[in-house]
């Protein structure tokens, strides 16, 4: 075994007991949806999102496409903006870890305490925040490229885009924002980790609670059965979107 390793075993076992927790619970909901298109808040604004593109194209509502598209690109640049800055103060904080790392564990029981669970932690932060950032940064790409694509008219003479297209890549941009929220949720467990290994453990279960009560579309099963599901057109053809 490593030198180090029996100063940050209980940290380690702990995160990754923790990343197990909030991985199961998302297998989870890919199971639920599965049953159920309706399960999810997220599975119901895909759809949403797919029908509001094929009215877009169909009806040729150019200015209520930029608008929206405008709107959805300020909100992932500042999310994007904001991780940057959070990266820069984590960095400023690991700079200072010989003079706080002792107040910061003053809480700690049962944790790490040394150089190298500190260093850990923030390593893990810095990650984190990475990750939403680069996500943000997708959503703005895929949205950049969607407000083109969208703005293509169906029947135009210079070729048309197929509406399948547009919605797989305005889904795409969608999936990328769930998961830079999902990082930015995840920082929850990781800030607290930094007082000790029983604090994450804490904030991760609560994490969970309100990511159910978050996901879960509360709309009784009888309710959600008659959401019908909006189809792509595509050559005078239904296409499904499931």
């Amino acid at each position: 075994m490593p030198p180090i390793w029996p100063e940050i075993q209980v940290d380690v076992l702990m995160f990754l007991g923790c990343v197990a927790a909030i991985g199961i619970y998302h297998l989870f909901l890919m199971v639920m949806v599965r049953r159920g298109h309706h399960y999810t808040f997220q599975a119901v604004v895909s759809r949403s999102r797919a029908a509001w593109a094929q009215s877009v194209m169909e009806g040729g509502r150019d200015i209520l496409a930029v608008q929206t598209f405008r709107n959805s690109i300020m909100a992932a640049t500042f999310l994007a903006s904001t991780a940057i800055f959070l990266i820069t103060g984590v960095l400023t904080l690991s700079t200072q870890g010989d003079r706080l790392e002792g107040l910061w564990h003053a809480l700690n029981v049962g944790g790490g305490a040394g150089p190298a669970v500190w260093i850990l932690k923030i390593l893990a932060i810095l990650v984190d925040l990475f990750a939403a950032f680069l996500c943000f940064t997708m959503v703005i790409r895929f949205f950049h490229h969607v407000a083109y694509m969208i703005n293509v008219p169906l029947g135009g003479r210079h070729g048309a885009v197929a509406p399948r297209l547009v919605i797989a890549q305005l889904n795409r941009a969608g999936h990328f924002y769930w998961l830079g929220m999902r990082a930015y949720f995840f920082l929850l467990p990781l800030v607290l980790w930094l007082f000790g290994p029983l604090f994450m453990v804490g904030a991760t279960a609560a994490l969970i609670v309100f990511l159910y009560r978050l996901d879960h579309m509360p709309l009784l099963d009888e309710e959600a059965a008659q959401l019908p599901a909006p189809p792509a057109r595509e050559d005078g053809k239904l296409v499904s979107l499931r």
